[in-house]
């Protein structure tokens, strides 16, 4: 049975709808009015093989910090409403991955425990007209509504856009490895008995 979920979320700021099935092949339908954050997106449910669907309209007018993390607290709970109780997970996911001259590794753990630890720096406060800052914003809320860990490290890197791309596209490998079912496991991987906290 693939594990899906839908979330929707609708307040004063931004109105969106997003649909996920972590047992897909990558496609994706990407609109949410940020150019920059469409092509990230698109490269996570690429390299993660999540079919991913993502409808928003924000307040974008003010800038693209309410539309940026509001998607990402609904893709956070997305992503723990269709793993369920998380029984034969593998749950640990990791990988170092190159984008051209940037280096990022993204690390991960579906605990049921939020911590998000980030040591990237950007060299350029924008790319585009999209703020650098946003990326951090985005994981922190992914990874606090997912009940996720999640560090994020940029060993090396100079372009922007490429080490964005990388914090986006290692999370998406590292995350594809951790939900990956796991033959050997029986039950929830944890002694605890438990991945709910």
């Amino acid at each position: 049975m693939a594990r899906k979920a839908s979330i929707s979320r609708d307040t004063a700021e931004t109105k969106i709808q997003l649909e996920l099935n972590l047992d897909g092949t990558g496609q994706n339908q990407i609109s949410t009015g940020v150019g920059f954050f469409d092509h990230m997106l698109t490269l996570f449910a690429r390299h993660g093989l999540i079919d991913l669907t993502v409808k928003a309209e924000g307040d974008t007018w003010v800038d693209d910090h309410h539309t940026v993390e509001d998607i990402g607290i609904c893709l956070g709970r997305a992503i723990r409403d269709a793993l369920g109780d998380k029984a034969g997970i593998t749950r640990y996911g990791s990988i170092c991955l190159p984008m051209e001259e940037s280096l990022v590794t993204s690390a991960l753990d579906l605990s049921g425990r939020f911590a998000f630890c980030y040591h990237v720096n950007f060299p350029t406060e924008k790319i585009g007209t999209f703020d650098t800052e946003l990326v951090q914003e985005f994981w922190n809320a992914v990874a606090s509504n997912a009940l996720m860990n999640l560090h994020l490290i940029l060993h090396h890197g100079s372009n922007s856009h490429h080490i964005s791309e990388a914090t986006f596209k290692a999370t998406a490998r590292a995350l594809r490895i951790a939900v990956t079912r796991d033959e050997r496991q029986t039950g929830v991987p944890s002694s605890k008995g438990t991945l709910d906290g």
